[in-house]
């Protein structure tokens, strides 16, 4: 797999309109977007943000109103041509041959694009489909399904991977089997763009992320820089009502919950110095790091100027 040592997709400026009966309904509104090669980078926002037309663009089926965009530093659409072979995706449910089994439609995709027939092998290897391989096509879970739509786009060995919500519709068995593919390319240094907008699961994945809402960034960068250091500390201790009062007169914030206490404080150790010092001794000190859906939420609040239809 070649290296590239820019962003492998970036956009600026990017804006797409669509006509409506009552004016113009913007979908994506002036979207800045990098993506380092390298990893698993979520694309992440509610339904409706613009993360498929987006998509849509950078692959050359949808012309944008406005703005630039280049994959392995190549404008496209112009020059989609040039960089289509190192570019695999998925955006919407591939047609498979039901009554061949997974290995045969793969055969018949690799010699289609002149690929080896050792692709299908690693392909198949990839997304964890050995021994399931040789059953029929329409046998399979709707999980299945989508690691072997996976599977396909590796025939030719892409650099880049861009997946449109890959998980809709799926069973927490396949969400996870599909999780775990994603993991494993990424590891693998196969760049992989992932739309989505359950944010809980794809922080389990993603490297970095871009978060979007009404078509624009709301944030970005690394998933650990993007939630920062915990300063939420969940305790639990021999005493928490006497805990509660020495940390609060000790000038920290501090919240109950039944049994367990939450103190805000940059310095955990602190809390164990106060509570020892008055013979209350400390059973669990935990950080409580904010998750991505709690950051989204926090980015929206009071949004209230993404009227999209203009």
């Amino acid at each position: 797999m070649s290296t590239f040592s820019g962003p492998v997709v970036e956009t600026s400026g990017l804006r797409k309109e669509y006509a409506v009966r009552r004016g113009t309904r913007v979908a994506v509104a002036g979207l800045d977007l990098a993506v380092e090669a390298g990893g698993v980078h979520g694309f992440l926002g509610p339904n409706g943000s613009g993360k498929t037309t987006t998509i849509r663009m950078l692959l050359g089926l949808a012309r944008p109103t406005a703005g630039t965009m280049r994959l392995f530093g190549e404008p496209v659409p112009e020059h989609l041509p040039r960089v289509v072979g190192r570019v695999g995706a998925v955006v919407e449910s591939p047609k498979f041959a039901p009554h061949l089994s997974g290995r045969r439609n793969l055969l018949l995709l690799s010699r289609s694009i002149g690929a080896p027939d050792s692709r299908v092998d690693a392909a198949v290897e990839t997304v964890g489909l050995t021994g399931r391989d040789r059953d029929r096509y329409r046998t399979y879970s709707l999980g299945m399904k989508q690691r072997l739509a996976i599977a396909a786009t590796l025939l030719k060995d892409p650099a880049l991977l861009i997946l449109d919500e890959p998980t809709n519709g799926l069973d927490p068995a396949g969400i996870r089997e599909v999780r775990d593919t994603i993991r494993t390319l990424g590891e693998a240094g196969t760049t992989v763009l992932l739309s989505s907008h359950i944010l809980a699961e794809v922080q389990q994945v993603c490297t970095a992320a871009t978060i979007i809402g009404h078509g624009r960034v709301l944030a970005s960068g690394r998933v650990d820089q993007l939630l920062g250091a915990a300063t939420s500390h969940r305790l639990r201790c021999t005493d928490p009502h006497a805990a509660a009062g020495v940390l609060r007169t000790a000038g920290l914030a501090v919240t109950t919950d039944e049994d367990s206490l939450s103190v805000e404080t940059e310095d955990p150790a602190a809390i164990t110095r106060l509570l020892a010092a008055r013979d209350i001794w400390v059973r669990e000190l935990v950080p409580a790091r904010q998750d991505l859906e709690t950051y989204f939420l926090s980015l929206t609040a009071g949004d209230d100027d993404g009227q999209a239809t203009r």
